[in-house]
């Protein structure tokens, strides 16, 4: 390392700019990184008496640009300009993580530039849940927790922290609630002027008070590194729990039924008061948040008057899950910023852009008089998993998404194409961006904490203890930084691991990005349940192919018939299930959907690439024992199994849809040999992660929620077992063998291309075109930024000179929603069919294309 003793960094800034929140934190963040590198800063105006010394000059400017936008310029002086505090702290931390990230700190102050770039998403988010008493205290109430985790969230640009408290049951589907702990928030936290009464049982005044304590330090220390502090209070259940809980450990007292809107009202005002730095609420208010769907819009129009009188602006977020304009109405009387929060891909992580339809389970249904839940499971049906309705260009709210904790996400998911992804499209229709919900979120639900650590470790070396956020920080680093610009030079991720890796940080980097994509596109395609609370991916409770039997696991979220073969994907518009594909395939006539052989195929590449690049990091990191290599290299390895588990398992799908519909055994032959090279692949999860990960994996109360892969190792055996007997009785019956194999790879695709309008005019018809060959036939497919919606189906036609054309008629375009559209290509003998623009090598783009309407 150079020797740096005469060298100095001044920061020059003046005094009123080093005054504005957050730009004295992110100065303390360069100067902290600057001495951890043997590097002493000063901040001041001029450089008398300083020898060797580098210069950043801190400069607030007149910049017609969105705020948050900076620019970095580098010369004799290194100059950060922004136009507000808050760009000028992301353009202070930018040099900080490059000063973290260099062997040279001075050589990277003076060589640093990053142009004048503003955000591509307003709401760069995410959500941190208190799930168990026993895992999420000690972080809660440690204040160096908090310092170090807001740092690295900030330094990244992240720009929104949600503190989700009550996330942890469901309203009249956990019944036995035990671990209700900062459930029902409010008593928990601070004792409410002229409500002497209430409290809870077991709770002292001081450890209220230790809580109360702990939510103001993290809001006001999230303000002071210009975070925006989310409060979600997502249970307001208080008699249901005590009725139906006999185990409650902290039951609250004091409050009868029909007091809790107007206690929460009071005691709402009385938090905010208390914490000035909360600068929004969550609220989970359909029917699992305790509140019945009957009459809801006046006790949340009661609790939200607690807003009223606060001093200051604040936002207010729903859940939007049964959302109706009722209740946007009551929450627009509270005088607050409303948005509503949808899910991004129903209850698990996906691929980064939005379902071109959901399945038909979410379609709305007629009303059926339930008082509870009647709104939300059947006349607002289509707004749990998805957009749903909600992105009308006149609407009067905002709209954000949130990428739930499903899947569990334990894992490392950390793929610099996938995040980028997100950082394109979580912003359709006009969308204010996405929080994620971080890894680990439901760690411990239910009173389901066990033995084992927050993080899961048995191996002591790797535990992390409080800090168990640090194995993901390569995570909130592409999170962040791709959320503010998705085409980020690679270097902005790419620093980082050669700082943790040196010569293998290439390798790590393109293992990791592999084994992204893997879990996203399981939950998209093989999508057993839309609830996280049963369909588990990562440690997935199996259900079987053999004898198309029914599971007593997912039944209750399945279509007809209601077996793996039928199983629809999350987005049935664009993938298609094992029996649909081998009825195109023995019809003749493919649908253009992604098919399961696809989905196979992409996995066993996935897998293939994880592999190599990881036993070549393996090669070339200066020590495959630290435990920051090993934790990379053990998630790596596990997604590329799960990858070929996947896809043996797809694959014998197939073969089993196909003999089902041919009585050809050669399929059940072929796919008995695919599901036993995944059931192999399963195996060897099981033996790589013992004395690494705990024997139980627990993420809630449900069988489907905890276990290890060993579990499902059984289960998959089982089926694997009667698969083979299947076999056996299929050839011991005569049946015949027809050599009904799938045909091969179709002949290259002409190439089609189509250019969205720029626009459209609301009740003016619109004319889309395409080119392509002459040889082929081309379907518009078309409907209305809207999930609640089917698509219309629109021929092309000819046009000469290979172009094509179709109009959408005035009657569809005189809509308030943007237009949704594709093309479904066919060659024209009908043997092969795709879509237009569909998905790319990286599954990372967005597959049609979205058009606005004109504002008048």
């Amino acid at each position: 390392m150079p020797d740096r003793a005469d060298t100095t960094v001044l920061i020059d800034l003046a005094t009123e700019v080093g005054l504005l929140a957050p730009v004295p934190w992110a100065v303390s963040r360069l100067r902290a990184e600057l001495a951890a590198k043997g590097v002493p800063a000063q901040v001041g105006r001029n450089a008398e008496e300083l020898g060797d010394f580098a210069v950043v000059r801190v400069e607030l400017a007149d910049i017609p640009a969105p705020a948050e936008t900076f620019a970095i310029e580098p010369g004799a002086v290194t100059l950060v300009r922004a136009a507000e505090p808050r760009g000028l702290a992301y353009g202070l931390t930018e040099l900080a993580d490059r000063v973290r990230c260099a062997s040279d700190p001075v050589a990277a102050i003076r060589s640093a530039e990053s142009p004048m770039r503003g955000p591509a998403v307003a709401v760069r988010g995410v959500l941190r849940s208190f799930s168990s008493d026993v895992l999420d205290r000690p972080w809660l109430r440690d204040r160096d927790f908090w310092t170090a985790y807001l740092d690295e969230l900030a330094v990244h640009r992240i720009n929104r922290l949600h503190l989700a408290l009550g996330m942890q049951y469901n309203y009249s589907h956990d019944e036995d609630v035990r671990d209700n702990y900062l459930c029902f928030a409010y008593p928990f936290l601070l004792d409410v002027p002229g409500w002497d009464g209430v409290g809870v049982t077991g709770l002292s005044e001081d450890e209220r008070a230790e809580n109360l304590a702990a939510l103001r330090f993290a809001s006001d220390e999230a303000k002071r590194r210009g975070l925006h502090f989310q409060l979600g209070l997502w249970n307001h259940a208080v008699r249901p729990e005590l009725v139906d809980s006999p185990n409650l450990r902290y039951p609250i007292h004091g409050l009868a039924d029909d007091e809790v809107a107007a206690y929460s009202a009071a005691a709402l005002r009385e938090l905010l008061r208390e914490c000035p730095s909360i600068d929004g609420v969550t609220f989970r208010v359909h029917y699992e948040g305790g509140v019945p769907e009957a009459g809801r819009a006046a006790f949340w129009r009661t609790v939200l008057s607690g807003l009223h009188g606060v001093g200051r602006a604040l936002d207010v977020d729903m859940h939007s899950k049964g959302v109706d304009q009722e209740l946007v109405d009551a929450a627009r009387a509270s005088g607050a910023r409303v948005s509503l929060s949808a899910k991004y891909w129903a209850e698990h992580q996906g691929l980064p852009y939005h379902q071109a339809s959901v399945r038909p389970l979410e379609f709305a249904r007629p009303a059926n008089d339930d008082d509870l839940r009647g709104i939300t499971q059947n006349a607002r049906r289509f707004t749990r998993y998805g957009y749903g309705d909600f992105l009308r260009q006149d609407r009067d709210f905002d709209l954000l998404f949130r990428v739930w904790p499903g899947t569990q996400r334990f894992l490392l998911w950390a793929d610099p194409e996938i995040f980028a992804g997100y950082g394109r499209m979580s912003t359709i229709g006009g969308a204010l961006g996405a929080e994620l919900c971080e890894p680990l979120t439901f760690r411990g639900r239910k009173d389901t904490a066990g033995t084992a650590p927050r993080d899961l470790y048995v191996d002591p070396e790797l535990q992390l203890g409080t800090s168990d956020w640090q194995k993901y920080a390569y995570e909130y680093r592409l999170w962040g930084r791709l959320m503010f610009d998705p085409d980020a030079d690679r270097q902005t991720w790419s620093r980082y691991l050669r700082a943790q890796f040196a010569e293998a940080a290439e390798d790590i980097e393109n293992a990791l990005s592999a084994a992204g994509k893997v879990l996203p596109l399981v939950t998209v395609t093989q999508s057993l349940s839309a609830s996280n609370n049963f369909f588990w991916p990562e440690v997935l409770t199996d259900m079987p192919i053999a004898r198309g039997v029914k599971s007593a696991t997912y039944d209750f979220d399945l279509s007809a018939p209601g077996t793996w073969g039928g199983v629809s994907p999350f987005d049935p518009t664009l993938f298609e299930s094992a029996d649909d594909y081998a009825s195109g395939l023995l019809a003749g006539r493919p649908s253009g959907r992604y098919t399961p052989e696809h989905v196979a195929s992409w996995l066993e590449r996935f897998a293939g690439v994880a592999e190599t690049s990881i036993r070549r990091a393996r090669g070339r990191v200066s020590d495959p024992a630290t435990p920051e290599f090993r934790r990379v290299e053990v998630d790596v390895t596990v997604a590329a199994l799960l990858a070929r588990f996947f896809a043996g398992k797809i694959r014998a799908g197939i073969g089993y849809s196909l003999f089902r519909q041919t009585e050809d055994p050669q399929h059940l032959r072929d796919g008995l040999e695919s599901y036993r090279a995944g059931r192999q692949a399963l195996a060897e999860i099981v033996t790589g992660t013992r004395g690494v990960y705990a024997s139980e994996l627990a993420f809630g109360d449900r069988p489907s929620e905890q276990g290890h892969w060993s579990d499902r190792l059984a289960q998959v055996d089982s089926d694997v077992e009667e698969f083979a007997r299947e076999l056996d009785e299929a050839i011991a019956a005569g049946k015949p063998v027809r050599a009904t194999v799938p045909p091969g790879d179709p002949a290259p695709r002409p190439a089609v291309t189509c250019i969205p309008p720029a626009d459209f005019v609301p009740g003016k018809p619109l004319v889309v075109q395409a080119e392509a060959a002459v040889d082929v036939e081309l379907t518009l497919r078309v409907r209305h930024l809207n999930q609640a919606e089917e698509y219309l189906s629109i021929p092309m036609v000819p046009a000469g000179d290979r172009r094509f054309t179709a109009e959408v008629p005035a009657n569809y375009t005189d809509t308030a929603y943007p237009l949704e559209f594709f093309l479904l290509a066919r060659s024209a003998a009908g043997r092969d069919a795709w879509i237009v623009p569909g998905l790319d090598q990286t599954l990372a783009n967005q597959p049609y294309h979205v058009v606005l309407g004109q504002r008048v």
